[in-house]
């Protein structure tokens, strides 16, 4: 039975570059957008980074975060130096985390009743300007309309998203673009070929 169970498991590990490949193809597009907007709102990009984040710096550190998201979401959807374009973007969710969202808590979403709201009075106040704003649409708006394509809700801009984007970074970095799935495995794979005591990882 044992046997069996190990011999299952070796098979299983042809697909384990699909963990890899799901993280990659779940994040190119978040990132690549995010410095895109970026990139098409430069200056505007510059400003918040001096004023309200009053960031070192602003113009370098604004190029610095919009190439970084580009570039590494390429990088990550072609599985190309998948490692190495990790520790940047991972820098870029840091800053983001602490700069921008860690005085609003965890929550990206503004949620009363969840227990990560536990002591912050801005979601905790935000029920009441919710049901207010409700109301004055549902008197005076279209709000069947307005609410067809989902309920309003209040943003909190918790570290939420940027603490989840780091940690599937973070595993990006631990396990590689992913075998048979990136190309840092086929260039790897050939190296090994032309070079059989080559064993650094890619």
């Amino acid at each position: 039975m044992f046997a069996l169970y190990q011999q299952s498991l070796q098979k299983l590990s042809h697909f384990d570059g699909i963990g890899p490949l799901l993280l990659r193809l779940y994040l190119a597009p978040v990132l690549l957008q995010a410095g895109w907007n970026k990139a098409m709102h430069f200056g505007d990009t510059v400003s918040w980074f001096e004023h309200p984040l009053e960031l070192p710096l602003p113009g370098l550190m604004a190029a610095l975060a919009t190439g970084t998201e580009i570039i590494g979401a390429i990088l990550l959807l072609l599985g190309l130096a998948t490692r190495l374009s990790a520790i940047p973007l991972m820098v870029t969710m840091l800053v983001a985390a602490f700069i921008v969202h860690w005085q609003n808590g965890w929550l990206a979403i503004a949620d009363p009743s969840s227990w990560l709201a536990s002591g912050n009075e801005a979601i905790a106040s935000s029920a009441e300007k919710l049901n207010m704003a409700r109301d004055i649409l549902q008197q005076y708006g279209h709000y069947d309309w307005l609410t067809s394509s989902g309920n309003f809700v209040i943003l909190n801009n918790g570290i939420e998203f940027a603490a989840t984007y780091f940690l599937m970074l973070l595993m990006l970095l631990f396990s590689g673009g992913g075998r048979y799935t990136s190309v840092d495995y086929w260039i790897k794979r050939r190296l090994m070929a032309s070079n059989k005591n080559f064993a650094e990882p890619l």
